[in-house]
């Protein structure tokens, strides 16, 4: 019987050894290799695991970028740091254009003041909820309803509720997840172009006297803003305002003709053009290129920027072969946006 029980010991013992050797075996042969800059980008990434990259996980994010079907800079919750981290183990320089940045913005205006409630609600205190109980306790349906889900869920903490009742972005934290933009139910949260200042802050589409009798501040698609651009970067489609962003030069010229202020802009920020005396060759390029003819001169002398005609578009610097023009923020006027804008600002 011991003799029975020894032999059976052995035998298990022995095949166990075999199956272990095969499987290290295995192992070797049928590893996988993993490029050892995919480990170092998931210890430079924050490890949030949000998904705001468009990748499961910052792992699925790190093998897309060693891959090249990711940027270096497709964090948008590590910003530009991690982006010139990642560069610095991937061995280039670029991490992207600053310009490519994209901003969450509150495209409306309705906050407790200016925007008329329709019923009073009594439940669960979150805007999913409210917008489930006859679309919202707001007249406009198109409307805010500012209970903070967009806070709750903003990873870098640039969302805060304004005593109107509106969200509040801080754009210099703002890194563009989109995660506001998807819990939204009214889709308020947009996410626009950073170098762009100018945007429409109203979604409704309904007629311009059905908009103004809930809201005070709606887009009543009178198309005052469609005559005065001079770009062709502004329509009024379904009876409300849109900017093409690719077009828009943030001449703000629309937001000074809009009639109930619905389009806003930072106007502390705007810039205009200054001629640089000492290299302008008095081409008359700026001058004949100006939309509101806002540069004057005669032929090889200096040219003059009429600063009350300016825009700041830009196109003159475009225009100019001896970068003999640069663009300088106002360093007075008042900006009439928006509360929200402002305090974003």
């Amino acid at each position: 019987m011991a003799n029975i029980i020894l032999t059976s010991l052995l035998s298990m013992g022995g095949l166990g050894l075999v199956l272990g050797g095969g499987l290290a075996i295995a192992s070797k042969k049928l590893a996988v290799e993993t490029d050892p800059r995919a480990d170092a980008i998931v210890e430079a990434l924050p490890g949030a695991n949000c998904g705001a990259c468009g990748y499961p996980g910052c792992s699925g994010l790190s093998k897309a970028i060693v891959e090249g079907k990711a940027p270096i800079n497709a964090c948008p919750v590590g910003g530009a740091k991690v982006a010139a981290k990642i560069a610095e183990i991937m061995g280039v320089s670029d991490t992207g254009s600053a310009d490519d940045k994209k901003i969450a913005r509150v495209l409306c205006q309705g906050d407790k003041s200016k925007a008329k409630n329709k019923s009073e609600y009594h439940g669960v205190m979150t805007c999913k909820a409210a917008s489930m109980v006859n679309g919202g306790p707001k007249g406009c349906a198109f409307a805010c309803i500012g209970f903070g889900d967009c806070v709750k869920v903003c990873p870098v903490n640039a969302i805060t509720m304004g005593e109107n009742g509106l969200p509040i972005i801080d754009e210099e934290k703002c890194t563009g997840c989109n995660l506001c933009v998807k819990t939204c139910p009214k889709m308020v949260i947009a996410l626009t172009p950073g170098k762009n200042e100018v945007h429409v802050r109203c979604r409704a589409t309904m007629k311009g006297k059905d908009t103004r009798a809930v809201c005070s501040i709606g887009c009543i698609a009178c198309k005052q803003c469609e005559k005065v651009c001079p770009f062709d970067a502004i329509h009024v489609k379904d009876n409300v305002a849109v900017i093409d962003y690719d077009k828009c030069r943030n001449c703000m010229l629309c937001v000074e003709k809009c009639p109930t202020k619905s389009i806003t802009a930072a106007f502390p920020t705007r810039k205009k053009a200054v001629i640089i005396e000492e290299k302008c060759i008095g081409c008359t390029l700026c001058a004949k290129s100006c939309p509101v003819n806002a540069i004057t001169g005669e032929v090889k002398k200096v040219h003059v920027v009429n600063q009350e005609l300016c825009i700041g578009c830009g196109i003159c610097i475009e225009k100019c072969r001896k970068d003999a023009i640069k663009m300088v923020r106002e360093t007075q006027g008042k900006c009439d946006s928006c509360e929200a804008c402002a305090a974003s600002k």
